[in-house]
C-alpha cells in the first residue's frame, strides 16, 4: 500500500510501550517502518472530538510524553494524543489533496467506527468477527496462522472441555445480528435487526471478520457498501451472516 502511494496510520488508545510490545511481537521489530505515522493514548472517542474538547498532539521521548502540546502537525512520525482534524491537516500536505479520503479500520462502533463517521466524516470499515460464528468462513490466512500456533490435537481437547470460539453464536442471547421478536403477546414471531446490527448498517461503510479476508485483494477491487436503499445483505465482505440472509429471504 506504501509503494501505492497511500499514507498508513495507526491509531490506538494504547499507551506506547504497549503498543510497541504487541506490534513487535504481531508484525515485527521493524513495525514502525509500515506506517507513517503512529498515534498511541489517542484516548478515543476523544480523538475525534472537535473544539474546544480537542486535546493537542504531544511528542514522545523514551515513552514519556512532552509536557508542552503541539499546535499543530507538520511532519509523520510517532505522537501522543491528538485529534483528528489537526491530523487531516497533515494528511492534506501529505497527500497533497484539499480532501483526502480516509478508509478507518476499527473493531469498536464506541471508539472506532461511529465517532470517525460522524465527526471526521471518513469511510469506516467495522471488524465484525461474530460474521465467523454465522457463516462466513475463515480466511485461508487465518487457518494457516492458528495450524502454526496451536496444534490440531491440543484445539481438540478444548472443544471436547466444551470451550466455544468467541465468535460462536451466544445459546443464551442467540445471534449477534438477528432477533426474534414476538409483538402484542402472540405466538407469530418477527425477525428483526438487532441494535449492534443496526449501528453496522448505518455508521459502517463496510463489514468483514478480519483484516486477512481483504488482504490478497488488489487495491482496486470495490466492495459492496451498506446503503438505506439496498438490502441488509449488501456491505458484507465476503458474505453475509446466516441470520441476516435468512431474514432477507422471509421478507422476500
Amino acid at each position: 500500500m506504501k509503494n501505492a502511494g497511500k499514507v498508513l496510520i495507526l491509531i490506538t488508545s494504547s499507551h506506547s510501550d504497549y503498543c510497541r510490545l504487541i506490534c513487535e511481537h504481531i508484525l515485527g521489530k521493524d513495525f514502525e517502518e509500515l506506517f507513517d505515522v503512529i498515534i498511541t493514548n489517542a484516548l478515543k472517542p476523544g480523538f475525534f472530538s472537535l473544539v474546544p474538547q480537542q486535546r493537542p498532539f504531544r511528542t514522545l521521548v523514551n515513552d514519556v510524553e512532552d509536557v508542552e502540546g503541539l499546535l499543530s502537525l507538520d511532519k509523520p512520525g510517532w505522537y501522543s494524543q491528538g485529534n483528528w482534524p489537526h491530523l487531516h491537516e497533515l494528511l492534506k500536505t501529505m497527500t497533497g489533496k484539499p480532501e483526502p479520503k480516509v478508509a478507518y479500520f476499527g473493531d469498536s462502533m464506541r471508539s472506532d467506527i461511529f465517532p470517525a463517521t460522524t465527526f471526521g466524516k471518513w469511510e469506516t470499515v467495522m471488524i465484525v468477527e461474530e460474521m465467523e460464528g454465522e457463516g462466513v468462513p475463515k480466511s485461508d490466512a487465518a487457518m494457516s496462522n492458528e495450524a502454526q500456533v496451536e496444534p490440531q490435537e491440543k484445539r481438540g481437547k478444548f472443544e471436547e472441555q466444551g470451550m466455544k470460539s468467541p465468535s460462536a453464536v451466544s445459546n443464551q442471547w442467540g445471534s449477534y445480528f438477528v432477533d426474534v421478536h414476538r409483538s402484542g403477546g402472540g405466538d407469530e414471531e418477527h425477525q428483526i435487526l438487532t441494535w449492534c446490527c443496526h449501528c453496522i448498517h448505518t455508521y459502517s461503510t463496510m463489514a468483514i471478520p478480519s483484516v486477512e479476508h481483504i488482504a490478497d485483494l488488489p487495491l482496486d477491487y470495490k466492495f459492496p457498501r451498506f446503503s438505506p436503499d439496498k438490502p441488509c445483505t449488501v456491505g458484507y465482505y465476503p458474505r453475509p451472516p446466516d441470520s441476516v440472509l435468512k431474514r432477507c429471504e422471509d421478507l422476500s
